[in-house]
């Protein structure tokens, strides 16, 4: 409470506090200290002006509105009732015994939070920010909008017969007075009073006393120090400079005062409702009363205390609340420290485990090393000792040949000359296979690396993960918090998308749902499944947005999904012959140029497709006649993907197409060939498919001119190109081309 009882500009506890029109209080020495001087016709001077400047902008909303006049006038009644004491009197002893009350508890300034709260409270959108009071019984006041723009501009025009101007510290309301100027305030009774009580509560004790401190029986005005007897006569002798200083009592408590009107000096006992100020029986029973509300001033009294009494209580239920709330928080807070306590022991030996683990595998992988050593030792030592016993034998067999070489007797020489020359030859035949072209049955180089990299991967990303508690004992992984989206790593090629996403940060994730839209910014279906982090999906429409959406989930559940993100696939088309759909390695085709080229060696047909369907849009692609030498019909058209092979295009119900040779073509399907059209093909032509799903028609140009009207129409489903050749004919595709426009439908 204390900082409610403290005057914003001296930061003391009040003393002789008057009430301004804005219900803020101040020491009367205070307000007489910050009033200034106005002159009719000149601007504000020092911080009058710089406050008056920004009266219009200090509500936070930049501009200026009107007071209420009958506000002021409440606030302001009264007036004249007291003089107060000058500008030279305001350090009284009722000042200092409030200051020196006040240094007992502490706390010796009013918050910024305080400032701009009152301020707040204040305001109203119909508050101009300037009031202006006379020493009359009743004050006028100033209301209305019309120095609007001089407020804004740092100029304010003031009522007539000012004299005085005074800002309130807090709200910055700026007050303008008469000659009386903040003499006319009334003395704010109800705080002077408080603070009377609040300074007898505080049991004033000597500021000397060590420990114990007794209770002061003086206190210096000019020290503002609280003495008992015994530190007076130690700390404070009436000798020397000292003996100039006065020493009185400190104050007491509270007297019982009664209200008076400062114009009859008759008790208040009525209250006006209308102009919400008290007044005695005298005033009641002048004119400017007459017609309006009165009541006792005891009941009006009891009335407000009893709507105080009821707010207070609700406010006290919530400062209940809150200091329960606050309780709640402090023990959650050491239940903080003891979790993370426990937590970090836990943290401390799962790592440890982990340390204790790599140190295991550390011993497993050298005693490996070592085991492969002595076994490499071991085969080196066998080989070693193969050769020794080799060289020791074929020595042997050297040493007994020189003695033989030495025999002089010829027929005892030819005895054993043709076994020794066998035996030297085939010894050092298998001299040369079993040592001379030998090498060490093991390398010296250990030809083995450690593999970390996963668990390198695996150290770097081992992390946390958000858990939830179903109770005090029972903890499990939460849903996974909201992947994001990487556009960076995104992309859009052909007819296939890939999108690339991060997981989410301290979760666990079992795995990831990708989401694709039709293309139309229709429904999303699921297009993958897994733990990957990165997707591509084949097989869209070309010329489409699709939008894509990703989620994480593990066994608590599935997380939010990401913010979409819009891929756009070609405009147009580009493919190749597909190998694998033609048939493979066994179909005789022969692909080159990137697949780009097809030919075939037998003089069976065999169909070839391309490498992309399609069941929406407008699609055209050509191909290019390189060679065509025999009597043959190549067939030109699409395909379902179980399209027949091994016969002509348009032989069954899957293929539509157009054969053609050097003087005319014919349209087919299902083995059924209509309208011949004149006009056939040589090395060089041109054959254009346009197949248009939006209109579900395919048709053909041969040297970029239509071959007929639309040779067929109402296909639906997936369509593959397709073309099908044999002996004598190879071609080229060529894709990515815009269609033409055609004149018919």
């Amino acid at each position: 409470m204390e900082d409610e009882l403290r005057c914003p500009t001296c930061k003391q506890l009040y003393a002789n506090p008057v009430l301004l029109p804005c219900f803020h209080a101040l020491c009367l020495g205070c307000a007489l200290d910050i009033q200034t001087p106005y002159t009719p016709g000149a601007g504000l001077t020092g911080a009058a002006a710089a406050n008056a400047a920004g009266v219009g902008a200090s509500n936070g909303t930049g501009s200026a509105v009107a007071h209420n006049g009958q506000h002021s006038a409440g606030g302001a009644a009264a007036v004249g009732a007291s003089a107060g004491p000058g500008p030279g009197t305001r350090h009284s002893s009722h000042s200092s015994a409030a200051s020196t009350a006040s240094s007992a508890t502490g706390s010796e300034s009013v918050t910024s939070d305080q400032d701009q709260s009152d301020k707040v409270s204040i305001f109203s959108e119909a508050d101009s920010g300037v009031v202006c009071c006379s020493n009359t019984s009743r004050p006028v006041s100033y209301a209305g909008t019309g120095q609007l723009q001089g407020l804004l501009q740092g100029s304010v025009v003031a009522p007539p017969g000012a004299a005085y101007c005074l800002t309130c510290p807090l709200c910055r309301k700026l007050v303008f007075f008469d000659d009386g100027g903040v003499r006319n305030l009334p003395t704010y009774r109800a705080m002077e009073a408080i603070v009377d009580r609040f300074c007898a509560r505080e049991a004033l004790r000597c500021q000397m006393c060590e420990t114990d401190p007794k209770v002061a029986s003086l206190i210096c005005e000019q020290c503002e120090i609280r003495y008992c007897d015994a530190c007076r006569e130690l700390c404070h002798p009436a000798r020397g400079p000292l003996a100039k200083h006065t020493l009185v009592k400190p104050r007491g408590a509270a007297q019982q005062r009664e209200s008076v009107c400062g114009e009859h000096e008759e008790t208040l006992s009525q209250y006006c409702l209308n102009c919400k100020m008290p007044a005695c029986g005298q005033c009641i029973g002048e004119q400017r009363h007459q017609a309006h509300e009165v009541q006792s001033i005891n009941v009006t009294c009891k009335a407000q205390k009893t709507e105080l009494s009821h707010n207070l209580q609700q406010l006290s239920e919530k400062a209940r609340s809150t200091t329960e709330f606050i309780q709640r928080l402090k023990g959650m807070s050491d239940k903080v420290t003891e979790s993370c306590i426990e937590f970090e022991r836990l943290v401390h030996a799962q790592c440890e485990a982990l340390i204790q683990a790599i140190h295991d595998r550390r011993e497993y992988l050298l005693e490996a090393i070592r085991m492969d050593k002595d076994t490499k030792i071991r085969i080196l030592k066998d080989q070693q000792s193969n050769c020794t016993g080799k060289l020791q034998q074929t020595t042997g067999l050297i040493q007994f040949c020189i003695e033989a070489l030495k025999e002089t007797d010829s027929a005892a020489f030819l005895q054993v000359g043709s076994m020794l020359i066998n035996r030297v030859a085939n010894t050092d035949m298998t001299w040369h296979q079993e040592v001379t072209n030998a090498a060490p049955r093991v390398s010296p180089i250990v030809d083995l690396t450690l593999d970390d990299a996963a668990l390198t991967r695996a150290i770097d990303n081992l992390n946390f993960i958000q858990m939830k508690v179903k109770d005090e004992d029972e903890r499990c992984p939460a849903a996974p918090s909201t992947p994001k989206i990487l556009p960076t790593d995104c992309s859009a090629e052909n007819n296939s998308v890939t999108v690339a996403w991060q997981p989410p940060n301290h979760c666990f994730v079992e795995g990831y749902v990708l989401e694709l839209d039709d293309g139309s910014g229709g429904e999303f279906r699921e297009v993958y499944c897994g733990k990957e982090t990165i997707c591509t999906v084949d097989g869209l429409h070309f010329n489409s947005m699709y939008n894509a959406r990703v989620k994480a989930f593990n066994s608590a559940g599935e997380g939010e999904y990401s913010e979409l993100i819009g891929l756009q696939t070609a405009e147009v088309a580009w493919f190749t012959f597909d190998p694998v759909l033609s048939g493979g390695a066994g179909s005789g085709l022969i692909f080159s140029k990137n697949n780009a080229t097809v030919s075939v060696e037998g003089w069976e047909h065999r169909v070839a497709l391309g490498s992309v369907g399609f069941s929406r849009g407008v699609h055209y692609w050509e191909f290019t006649i390189d060679n065509y030498t025999a009597d043959t019909d190549p067939a030109f058209g699409v395909a379902r993907i179980d399209v027949a092979r091994n016969k002509m295009l348009g032989k069954d119900e899957k293929s539509f197409a157009m054969y053609i040779d050097r003087q005319r073509s014919w349209f087919q399907h299902n083995s059924i060939h209509e309208r011949r059209v004149e006009g056939g093909i040589t090395t060089g032509s041109t054959i254009g498919v346009l197949l248009d799903l939006e209109r579900h028609t395919l048709s053909f140009l041969v040297n970029e001119m239509p071959q007929g009207s639309v040779a067929f129409r109402d296909l639906y489903g997936v369509f593959y190109p397709a073309v099908s050749i044999n002996r004598g004919v190879t071609l080229t595709m060529h894709t990515a081309l815009d269609a033409p426009k055609m004149d018919y439908f």
